[in-house]
């Protein structure tokens, strides 16, 4: 998982796989079936290890603000955490690649479908449809931004004023909010 992490599923061959596993490649292919396997199993683990945000905590917020907050910090977090890799595994993850793992690709921007739409379905408590739809991609954009900008350097204390602006920003669409 990690180095799929660190060096996405491109940079990764299969001798540093079998290295890192201390197994020969007739036991990967055992194991896991093929390479794709093996990434799709590590970005499980991953989701599985790395939490983001409970979409209770979300839905406990009390204000769209307070959402959006806890969405972003808790993506700083988890993203510049010093014990970690940098950056997060699905957000960064085979975004753009070679044809032949365009199924790959497929299967992440269809993960990161899903989160935004898990976050729309939370803001549609304070907004319409369509603005928490807006809204969705709109913090789902910081978050693969801040996610970029953390595996290029950036602190948390970097980052943290993103989340300022953002707030303010949703502020201002829940002042037409839904009743």
């Amino acid at each position: 998982m990690r180095l799929f992490w660190r060096h996405g599923y491109e940079g990764v061959s299969l001798n540093d796989l079998t290295a890192a596993l201390g197994i020969a490649p007739p036991s990967l292919y055992a194991a896991f079936g093929s390479k794709a396997e093996l990434y799709l199993a590590a970005v499980d683990r991953y989701e599985a290890i790395s939490p983001f945000i409970e979409g209770s905590e979300l839905a406990d917020a009390g204000t769209l603000e307070r959402a959006i907050h806890s969405v972003l910090t808790a993506g700083i977090d988890a993203v510049t955490r010093r014990d970690r890799e940098r950056g997060c595994m699905v957000s960064d993850g085979l975004v753009s690649c070679g044809e032949a793992n365009d199924g790959l690709a497929a299967h992440l921007a269809r993960r990161r479908q899903a989160m935004r739409r898990n976050l729309a379905k939370i803001f549609g408590r304070w907004l319409d449809r369509e603005q928490a739809r807006s809204l969705a991609r709109y913090v789902a954009a910081l978050l693969q931004g801040i996610s970029i900008q953390a595996r290029d350097g950036a602190s948390a204390a970097d980052l943290r004023p993103l989340v300022e602006i953002a707030c303010a920003h949703g502020g201002r669409l829940s002042e037409g909010r839904r009743t």
